[in-house]
């Protein structure tokens, strides 16, 4: 399989005033890409597999307002919700006059992603899913703390904001209970805890991690999608993931019975261990789903 970091480039965008990052590669005039990434990462997680997507598709993966290199105002200037962040990647996708493309989603990215599809259902032409829940059996155990912070955040948010700025949670979000720890990048929590420990960012991560409540909330609504379009599926899964159950990968077909499901040797960041891997899956599903640029689906008014 062959990688090219020619066409790499970093850019920025204004979306309603918001300076928006993002990372770009591949032929302007090639099939599409959106990579939505998880917490506490950033775009940045997705540098390894662009490089080898960029030979046949045109791959875009941007930071979402208050992560990476975007844009990062105070709670009281900008609502962190993930409603509103998939409202800016909607406005993102509408200014570089993207019609049509494959979402890949991780982590956070299922709900960001997963809302974009829900108000244009007619621009998904394909879903990757890379650790990212949708069902109540992904939520694993660690979850049972993280409800209780929903149902009394007074009680609990002390608590919360020392595990968000915890580096043994950072790094556990990364290696988990995986076998092989040293094929770990340190850097790769390091620069998240760097990330997570810049002025402002605890009170920004509490607020869009108290509204993760409302994706739970949604569940059966984006089922529910899923169900009615039948998106062509492909699951990515690390089966080492400490927060999401491999239970939450099988879900999937419960909704979409077609969907491609790989449980891979890797953690919640599946691609820290099996890049070339999820590349390899990606570029054959995306081959057998894609022909000039359009997905081989019915849309609604086309």
């Amino acid at each position: 399989m062959s990688s090219t970091r020619a066409t790499m480039r970093y850019r920025s965008i204004d979306i309603d005033g918001l300076d928006v990052f993002y990372r770009e590669a591949g032929p302007d005039d090639a099939p599409v890409i959106l990579l939505l990434h998880g917490f506490p990462s950033s775009s940045r997680m997705y540098e390894t597999l662009m490089p080898l997507l960029a030979t046949d598709y045109r791959v875009i993966a941007p930071d979402y307002p208050g992560f990476g290199h975007s844009s990062a105002p105070s709670p009281d200037q900008f609502e962190y919700t993930f409603d509103h962040l998939a409202d800016v990647m909607t406005r993102l996708v509408d200014k570089l006059q993207v019609q049509r493309y494959t979402l890949v989603m991780q982590d956070y990215g299922g709900p960001v992603g997963l809302r974009v599809a829900l108000q244009r259902p007619e621009a998904i032409e394909t879903l990757v899913v890379q650790n990212a829940v949708a069902h109540d059996e992904g939520l694993g155990p660690l979850w049972d703390t993280r409800k209780a912070f929903w149902k009394d955040r007074a009680a609990h948010e002390q608590a919360l904001r020392a595990n968000l700025l915890s580096l043994a949670a950072t790094k556990l979000r990364h290696v988990g209970h995986s076998p092989d720890p040293e094929r770990y990048d340190p850097d790769s929590w390091t620069d998240e805890f760097a990330f997570l420990s810049r002025p402002g960012q605890i009170d920004i991560q509490t607020e869009l991690f108290y509204d993760y409540r409302t994706n739970v909330e949604r569940y059966p609504q984006w089922q529910e999608y899923l169900r009615k379009h039948q998106p062509p599926t492909l699951v990515l899964w690390g089966k080492t993931d400490p927060s999401f159950s491999v239970a939450g990968a099988h879900a999937y077909r419960n909704d979409v019975p077609d969907a491609e499901v790989h449980l891979l040797e890797g953690g919640h960041f599946v691609l820290d261990e099996a890049c070339d891997e999820v590349a390899l899956l990606m570029k054959r599903f995306l081959d057998a789903k894609l022909k000039d640029g359009r997905c081989q689906v019915d849309v609604p008014g086309e």
